[in-house]
């Protein structure tokens, strides 16, 4: 019995301390891709997320970014917020952990590369850094300026807009096909050749742990991390396996070891890569649809733990 007390009060010294060592230096601020909403008809984009984080007393922010737009202009949107998160902290922030989901990967290297000021560390998760054959198949199917290319951006552009409003972020306008161009190929290469920065040297590499990059005659040192998964049929109740079971057959013939139904498992390395084969789909990574995620893998919400603990033990 008195081993038991004992072993019992270990194991909560030791929940404790865990706690206490997620407690980041610099805030969170968890940078979303496409759709870009926070909280839809009571579905959120980062389920449960934020209150785990908090929980652990990190400090959370989450951006209003436009739901399609290329990463440039996502990345202003974003500057202008993190800017503002500063000013309004009286001088107890001075920069910030961006973790980024899907394309908000590719928004987050942009800031990184033209603000490092303001960035601590970067972490990416399901980014499609080197493309998505998605987005190829799109553009193939729907050429912009043909009939159909027409009609594609006419209702993904509405989609996106509507998306925008309930996300009380009217003022931004969707541009779906600047979205998809950056997520091409071609496209991704021309971003990556702009910004390589944290990229692997080799397909399927790793790139460095962490970049200096010079801003107002200062080197600032930025810490990167990437993680991403394999698994597009993940639970039988998640609405998005049908789409990411099918989404997941573009990937045949490309090279791919494996995808989360829109990223490549060598397309979200970025930087430290923790995992590539996490059992989850594109939403899985977020924590969506509502949580169901595999029963035999780690849950999403302990990843982001976890990563809060990582940055806290270096520093960050």
């Amino acid at each position: 019995m008195k081993h038991s007390l004992l072993a019992l009060l270990g194991g909560l010294l030791l929940s404790l301390s865990t706690v206490s060592n997620a407690t980041t230096k610099h805030p969170v601020v968890l940078v979303p891709g496409i759709f870009a909403f926070d909280n839809i008809a009571m579905i959120d984009y980062w389920y449960q997320i934020p209150a785990a984080l908090q929980a652990q007393g990190v400090k959370v922010y989450i951006p209003k970014i436009n739901a399609f737009d290329n990463s440039t202009k996502r990345g202003n949107q974003l500057i202008q917020q993190l800017d503002g998160y500063k000013a309004a902290s009286n001088g107890t922030i001075k920069k910030f952990n961006l973790m980024a989901h899907s394309q908000g990967g590719m928004t987050s290297r942009y800031v990184m590369n033209v603000r490092p000021d303001l960035v601590a560390s970067v972490t990416t998760m399901a980014t499609p850094h080197t493309g998505s054959p998605l987005a190829d198949i799109t553009t193939g199917v729907a050429p912009p300026g043909t009939l159909q290319g027409v009609s594609f951006t006419v209702f993904a552009n509405a989609v996106g807009n509507l998306v925008n409003i309930l996300s009380g972020n009217s003022a931004s306008q969707s541009d779906i096909n600047a979205m998809l161009s950056e997520f091409t190929k071609s496209g991704a290469a021309a971003f990556n050749s702009k910004y390589p920065r944290g990229l692997p040297s080799t397909k399927c590499g790793v790139g460095p742990n962490s970049v200096s990059i010079p801003y107002n005659n200062v080197n600032h040192s930025v810490r990167l991390y990437s993680w991403g998964g394999n698994g597009p049929l993940t639970h039988v109740l998640d609405p998005s396996d049908a789409l990411f079971g099918i989404t997941s057959l573009a990937f045949i013939g490309q090279g791919e070891s494996g995808n989360d139904g829109v990223t490549g498992v060598c397309a979200n390395h970025f930087g430290q890569v923790i995992n590539d084969r996490y059992f989850m789909n594109h939403l899985d990574i977020n924590n969506q649809v509502f949580g169901l995620v595999s029963w035999f893998e780690t849950n999403p919400k302990t990843l982001f733990r976890s990563h809060a603990t990582r940055l806290k033990n270096a520093g960050l």
